[in-house]
C-alpha cells in the first residue's frame, strides 16, 4: 500500500473515503484481511449499493476475506438491513459496501460482528491496529476462501418484512416511495405493493451515477411533489443503503426522523409494545420531541450520534424503539439496524389502524426551529471543541433554557457540526452562525 496514501479510518458508521483515492482497492482488500483476523468469523455474508465503484469495492475487500480463508457469500445490490438481517439469523459475519447517503464519488465499507450487529469502538480499533501489522498471505490449496452466490437469502429477509405487519394490510394506501436510486431501488415498490398498498415508485432506476443525486432521503423534495401530484396519502424516502427513512405526509411536508419516532413511540406504547415506556435517541434529536415525550409519559434516554450506539443503548436497557433524527430508527424486536422499509411498512401501519393522516399523527411533537450550519475543515484539529467551550457556554446562557446547543465532530466527513435550537428561527441562526463563526476562526 502506497505510503504517501492515508488509508481511511473507522468513523460513525464504518470506513468511508472517496473511492480509488481515499478508500482504494488495497484498503478494501486490507480491510478485508484485517477483519477475519480479529473478528475470528470463518464466514461473512456481503451486500452493496448502486454506486459504480461498489462492484470494484467489493471484490477487493471479498478477495481479502478469501485470501484469510474465510468462506464469503455474496448478496449483490440489497440494502443494509438485509446483510444485518442474514447475519443476525445465521449467526454469521457481515459487511456492506456503501457510502449510505454521501455523494455517488464516495463510498465505504460497514462491518458486522457475528449475529449481524455493528462492531463496537474497541473492535474497529483494534481491526484499525491489524491494519498495520498485516504480513504475507501464507494460506495454500484448500485453505484458501471460498466465494459463492449468497443471494436466495434475501428472500427470507422480505418475508421477514411482511411478517411484521402479521396479518394486516395496508389497505390500497397510496404511497410514494423513492429509492433514492440505492440499494433498495429493486425492492421498495415490490415490498409495499405485496403489503397491499397502492404504489409509486420514484428514482429507482440507478445507472451507477445517480445515487443520492436530488432524491432519497437527504433531497425528498421530489418526494414532496410526487405526492402531491399522485394525491398520495404519505411518501417514503430511502438512503443509499436504505437503513434510514424520511416520510413525507399528504399535503407534501416533510416527516423527520424525530416525527417518525415520536408516532411509532405513541403507537407501540398504546399497543404495550413500547417496553418501560422509554425511547432511545441521540444528542441531535430535536428538543420538541423530548417535551412530546414527556407529555405522554415516555421517558427518553439519550447517546452519542450513530445508530451502533441507539442499539447499545437498547439492548443495555432492554428497549424496544430507538433512533435518530436522520432516519434511522431500530425497532429492537425486529432488527439489529436501522431498516427503512420495515420503518415505512409500520409507520403506514400505524396509519391505516389509527384512520387518520399522516399528518395529523406527526402532530403530536412541535419542532423546535433547529439550525444546524457545518464547518468544513481542512484538517482535523484536536482540542477544537474544547477551545470554543467558553463561546458555546455563552451561547446557552443567551438562550436562557428556551433551547440547546450542540457542537460535534462528524465521524464520516472532515466537518464540524454546530446545531442550536431556539424558541425561534432567527435567533437560532444567529446563534448558529456565530459560534461557526468561531469555529471557522480557530480550525
Amino acid at each position: 500500500m502506497a505510503a504517501s496514501t492515508p488509508r481511511p479510518r473507522f468513523g460513525t458508521d464504518g470506513v468511508r473515503g472517496v473511492a480509488n483515492t481515499q478508500l482504494t482497492n488495497d484498503h478494501a482488500l486490507a480491510l478485508g484481511r484485517a477483519a477475519v483476523r480479529v473478528l475470528q468469523a470463518r464466514q461473512f455474508v456481503v451486500g452493496r449499493d448502486t454506486r459504480r465503484s461498489s462492484r470494484m469495492l467489493e471484490a477487493a475487500f471479498v478477495a481479502g476475506l478469501a485470501s484469510e480463508g474465510a468462506l464469503v457469500e455474496l448478496l449483490g445490490d440489497v440494502p443494509t438491513p438485509a446483510v444485518a438481517f442474514v447475519g443476525q439469523q445465521r449467526g454469521i459475519a457481515g459487511a456492506m459496501i456503501s457510502a449510505s447517503h454521501n455523494p455517488f464519488a464516495d463510498n465505504g465499507i460497514k462491518l458486522f460482528a457475528s449475529g449481524g450487529r455493528k462492531l463496537p469502538d474497541e473492535i474497529e480499533r483494534t481491526i484499525d491496529a491489524e491494519l498495520d501489522r498485516l504480513g504475507e498471505l501464507t494460506r495454500i490449496g484448500a485453505d484458501v476462501g471460498e466465494i459463492v452466490d449468497g443471494g436466495g437469502d434475501v428472500e427470507h429477509y422480505f418475508e421477514h418484512l411482511h411478517a411484521a405487519l402479521g396479518t394486516r394490510t395496508l389497505h390500497d394506501l397510496k404511497i410514494v416511495v423513492d429509492a433514492a436510486n440505492g440499494a433498495a431501488s429493486r425492492f421498495a415498490g415490490k415490498v409495499l405493493a405485496r403489503a397491499g398498498a397502492d404504489v409509486v415508485a420514484i428514482a429507482d432506476q440507478p445507472d451507477g451515477l445517480n445515487i443520492n443525486d436530488h432524491c432519497g432521503a437527504t433531497h425528498p423534495a421530489a418526494l414532496a411533489a410526487a405526492v402531491v401530484a399522485n394525491g398520495a396519502a404519505l411518501g417514503l424516502a430511502l438512503d443509499g443503503d436504505a437503513d434510514r427513512l424520511i416520510a413525507v405526509d399528504h399535503t407534501g411536508a416533510i416527516v423527520d426522523g424525530d416525527h417518525v419516532m415520536a408516532v411509532l413511540a405513541l403507537d407501540m406504547k398504546a399497543r404495550g409494545l413500547l417496553r418501560a415506556d422509554t425511547v432511545v435517541v441521540t444528542v441531535m434529536t430535536n428538543l420538541g420531541f423530548r417535551l412530546a415525550m414527556r407529555d405522554h409519559g415516555v421517558e427518553v434516554v439519550e447517546t452519542p450520534v450513530g445508530d451502533r450506539y441507539v442499539l447499545a443503548a437498547l439492548d443495555a436497557g432492554n428497549y424496544s424503539l430507538g433512533g435518530e433524527q436522520s432516519g434511522h430508527v431500530i425497532l429492537r424486536d425486529l432488527a439489529t439496524t436501522g431498516d427503512g422499509l420495515l420503518t415505512g411498512l409500520l409507520l403506514a401501519d400505524a396509519v391505516v389502524r389509527s384512520g387518520r393522516s399522516l399528518a395529523e399523527l406527526a402532530g403530536v411533537m412541535r419542532r423546535l426551529p433547529q439550525v444546524l450550519v457545518n464547518v468544513r475543515l481542512t484538517e482535523r484539529r484536536a482540542g477544537l471543541l474544547d477551545d470554543i467551550a467558553g463561546d458555546v457556554a455563552a451561547a446557552e446562557r443567551q438562550l436562557n433554557g428556551q433551547g440547546r446547543v450542540l457542537i460535534r465532530s462528524s465521524g464520516t466527513e472532515p466537518l464540524v457540526r454546530v446545531m442550536v435550537e431556539a424558541p425561534t428561527h432567527e435567533q437560532a441562526d444567529d446563534v448558529a452562525h456565530s459560534l461557526a463563526a468561531v469555529v471557522e476562526r480557530l480550525a
